[in-house]
């Protein structure tokens, strides 16, 4: 968490715990977590790192693996276009790609600084991004995001509540039968993105 944080993210994530166990299902579920991300992590003025008076933006999702294994499908969105829920996500694009590789969380403090960096948000590009994989086990399962408009907003401790997010999500996942629910969905009438800009 970064300076100017009074918010104890291992209370607000104790609260959210118990909230998500009340979820419809777990997609609602990963909600819960998703909406609360981008306050619990970051200053909490992000307002003060805009410049040219911009609005400041912030974004959360997890991108859970397909059954077939070829997509990441966008899951409990926070602050992406209409148009982008349930969007399949070619695995192997971007970043999430990286960490469907290496199962290991990822900062990036500065997007600029990274090449390979691929914008798939459509809201506003990214000046900085988290990413955690959720893994139950061995089994990789999906990647939590969370972005910010601003470069250089988080923090090697940002990325510690990031990463227990994630497990959070994990667990919640799976207690709401996640993988199950997957099963269900018609992905051949979903939108793909093979691209980012």
């Amino acid at each position: 968490m970064s300076e100017f944080h009074t918010i104890d993210p291992l209370l607000a994530l104790k609260r959210l715990l118990r909230e998500a166990s009340f979820a419809d299902g777990p997609e609602e579920a990963l909600w819960v977590l998703t909406r609360a991300l981008p306050s619990l992590v970051g200053p909490i003025d992000k307002t003060r790192l805009n410049s040219a008076n911009e609005r400041n933006q912030s974004a959360a999702t997890v991108f859970m693996l397909t059954p077939d294994r070829d997509f990441h499908l966008i899951t409990a969105p926070v602050n992406f276009p209409e148009e982008q829920y349930h969007e399949k996500i070619a695995v192997g694009l971007g970043h999430p790609a990286h960490i469907a590789t290496t199962r290991h969380p990822l900062l990036l403090r500065n997007t600029t600084h990274h090449q390979s960096f691929v914008k798939i948000l459509q809201t506003f590009r990214a000046g900085s991004a988290m990413f955690a994989p959720l893994m139950w086990g061995e089994t990789y399962l999906g990647v939590l995001i969370c972005a910010n408009s601003a470069p250089e907003i988080f923090t090697e401790s940002d990325l510690l509540v990031h990463e227990a997010i994630a497990n959070a999500a994990t667990a919640v996942w799976m207690a709401h039968s996640g993988p199950a629910w997957m099963k269900t969905l018609d992905y051949a009438k979903l939108p793909e993105r093979h691209t980012g800009e």
